[in-house]
This record gives C-alpha cells, sequence and structure tokens, in this order.
C-alpha cells in the first residue's frame, strides 16, 4: 500500500507507515503524531482476533480492515450475501406452497422463485446504498467536507457479512426463527453503522458525532 494511505485506527489520522522496519528483523509500531497511540494494533495481531472484534463491532477493527489491509473480496461477499438472504426468502415462500404439479414443473418453478428472490435481494441493497450515500452526501454538502463514495461502498458491502448467519438459522429451525432472523438484520444494520463511522467520522465537529453515536467505543 502506498505511503500516506494508512489510517490511525484510534483517531482516524493519517499515516505514513505503520511500523518501521529496523536491521536484524526487528519492528517498532509507528506511534500516531495526534492520539500519541500505536496507528494500528492489529499488525501484531491474529487474524481470528481481528474478526472477532470485527464482529463485536469495534471501531478499530473496521478502521483496520478497510484502511489498513489490501482486502479486495467485498464484490465477492456482497454475491454471497444475497445469496444466503435470497435462500432465507425462497425456503420461507416454499415452506407456505403446496402444488400438484408434475416434479420437473415444480422444479424449474422453484428454481425461478429463488432467482426472483435474489434479484428481490439486490434491489433492497441498492436502495439502502444510494439511501446511506444520498444521506452522506447531504451531510457532506451541510459541512463543507469531502466525500468519497467508493470507500464507503466497500464499507457497507464488508460490514453486510453478518447476513451470512441467515444460512443456519435456516438450517437450524425452531420456533424462535422470526425472533433471531430480527436479530440478525439489527447485527448487520449495527455493522454497518460502526463502518459508516468508522470511514467518516472527521465528517462531522466532535460535538456532533458525540451526541449522534455516544463518546467512546
Amino acid at each position: 500500500m502506498a505511503p500516506g494511505l494508512f489510517k490511525c485506527v484510534e483517531c482516524n489520522e493519517d499515516a505514513n507507515e505503520l511500523h518501521r522496519d529496523y536491521s536484524n528483523g526487528i519492528l517498532k509500531i509507528t506511534i500516531c503524531s495526534s492520539c500519541k497511540k500505536p496507528v494500528d494494533k492489529y499488525i501484531e495481531y491474529d487474524p481470528v482476533i481481528v474478526l472477532i472484534d470485527a464482529t463485536l463491532c469495534k471501531i478499530q477493527a473496521f478502521r483496520h480492515i478497510l484502511f489498513n489491509t489490501e482486502i479486495n473480496i467485498h464484490w465477492k461477499l456482497c454475491v454471497f450475501c444475497l445469496l444466503c438472504e435470497a435462500y432465507l426468502r425462497w425456503s420461507l415462500l416454499q415452506g407456505s406452497q403446496a402444488s400438484n404439479d408434475p416434479a420437473d414443473i415444480i422444479r424449474y418453478t422453484k428454481e425461478w422463485e429463488f432467482y426472483c428472490m435474489f434479484a428481490l435481494a439486490a434491489l433492497e441493497l441498492a436502495v439502502f446504498c444510494i439511501g446511506v450515500l444520498f444521506i452522506l452526501w447531504t451531510a457532506q454538502r451541510c459541512c463543507g467536507c469531502s466525500l468519497e463514495f467508493t470507500p464507503l461502498l466497500k464499507a457497507l458491502l464488508l460490514s453486510s457479512y453478518g447476513k451470512v448467519l441467515l444460512i443456519p438459522a435456516v438450517i437450524w429451525e425452531h420456533d424462535f426463527s422470526p425472533l433471531c432472523f430480527s436479530l440478525i438484520r439489527l447485527f448487520v444494520l449495527t455493522s454497518n453503522s460502526q463502518a459508516i463511522r468508522g470511514e467518516y467520522q472527521l465528517l462531522w465537529s466532535p460535538y456532533t458525532l458525540n451526541t449522534l453515536t455516544g463518546s467512546g467505543v
């Protein structure tokens, strides 16, 4: 990654490097000039720990993933999450339908229904992303700050990883499935909000940010 493209995971300030490589393989983590904390403590962490912190919606983990790593799987993750959501909708639809048609007709009908559910999930995701972009664009116009749409879209797609939990929720079906689905959607929205906060914390003044999202993490 080119110099100047890193971010401090604590205060979101720009940084030229994450660590300094001395002789004999000695590495020293760079200290942020603004908050006086390590620019990115996660470069020493195992990826499993980073994933756990991201699951706990820690804003530092989101900044590490979005700014200080070269992850380009957001489109693949998006398609996989859409497939999970389409399967959920399709399975619920099949559970409420009955037909006396021949088996081959039933198979093709169900296949097209799955495609329709996938298209519907993709449409809803597109509307959600456009709505978020419009709201932040409006805030950017009011505050006079710059806004980059590509990193924000990447943050939204990567932070939707919680939708993969829909599959085990369907497989292990029980009487509380609707509650599980609602909790999963709430978790996805929470992840989205944390990713957006990590991406554009400097879009608002500190007072406004603390008022809207609360101080601390």
